[in-house]
């Protein structure tokens, strides 16, 4: 009911009041409910100790403002038409992913969770000429889930999750592909993931865009998103390697992260600071886990 009745309705009311009502929105999660607020400072002043206290908050109540309107935006994403989507989330420059199209290779595109991520899935397959491909976890509500990605999908995006993407992957035919993944999430096990220094803290990051690389041989490129205007964004394709082969372990996954880190300090208060991204503690054995973790992957991709 909350789907049919409310939420798809919405989404087909101009953007200007969607925003309209998300400033209600925001004066509850803000003030009354205070949504993950404790999350969200701790976050913002960890990430930043050397901003100052007034510094620190501002971040924290213009992300505040950004999820309210992130919200909106992703609501009008539902029903939004392809010329409306093309305006809002608009390619800085096509020539390197066309090139890639041209010469038949594979490429997988890291983004994250800054500025507006959902724009990206729906439109990718209108920005790109490759056969788009999303990596997802999947929500806990099956509805939900299916929903969302079925609103996805409508432009030509295929949404895989975690335990079929390999598969999918290995037989989607003689187009290439660029799969898309959020590599800025909080991993899994000790064990599988790629530890580094982020945002001044020691973090965990999935390695599994770098392992996707050398396992099929595809290009990586790092997506950065950009905010132009309110509700109008900008992407810009940049090559990480077009060599995955002949790149070093973590060259990737380190690559990803300083770029990531240089587009969060551009625009601090735009990326999703109330996701428990560090709740993951650091191992005692880090070294050990680390040393392991390298001679896996040089075993098996470069022996």
């Amino acid at each position: 009911m909350l789907y049919y009745f409310i939420v798809l309705p919405m989404s087909l009311l101009p953007m200007g009041l969607i925003y309209f009502m998300s400033n209600f929105f925001y004066f509850l999660i803000y003030n009354v409910f205070k949504y993950r607020r404790k999350v969200v400072l701790n976050n913002v002043r960890n990430s930043f100790p050397n901003h100052s206290e007034l510094e620190q908050k501002k971040i924290v109540k213009d992300f505040y403002h950004y999820l309210t309107n992130l919200v909106a935006e992703s609501i009008k994403n539902l029903s939004i038409s392809e010329n409306d989507l093309l305006n809002r989330m608009q390619l800085k420059d096509n020539a390197l992913m066309d090139q890639l199209y041209k010469e038949g290779k594979n490429v997988i595109i890291l983004s994250s969770h800054l500025n507006n991520w959902e724009l990206l899935i729906t439109a990718q397959s209108l920005l790109f000429k490759h056969q788009a491909i999303g990596i997802g976890t999947p929500l806990s509500n099956k509805f939900w889930d299916a929903k969302i990605n079925e609103r996805r999908e409508r432009f030509g995006m295929q949404v895989v999750h975690a335990n079929n993407y390999k598969e999918i992957l290995q037989n989607n035919g003689a187009k290439p592909t660029a799969t898309l993944v959020l590599g800025d999430q909080s991993p899994g096990k000790d064990e599988n993931c790629y530890w580094t220094d982020f945002l001044n803290q020691k973090t965990a990051f999935f390695f599994g865009a770098e392992i996707l690389a050398n396992q099929f041989n595809s290009v990586v490129v790092y997506a950065s998103i950009k905010q132009l205007k309110k509700g109008h964004y900008e992407v810009d394709v940049l090559p990480i390697t077009l060599k995955p082969h002949e790149e070093d372990y973590g060259f990737i996954t380190s690559s990803y992260i300083e770029l990531l880190e240089k587009d969060i300090n551009a625009s601090p208060a735009n990326w999703l600071w109330s996701h428990k991204r560090w709740k993951k503690s650091v191992p005692k054995n880090l070294q050990e886990l680390q040393k392991n973790h390298e001679k896996r992957f040089v075993q098996k991709f470069r022996s």
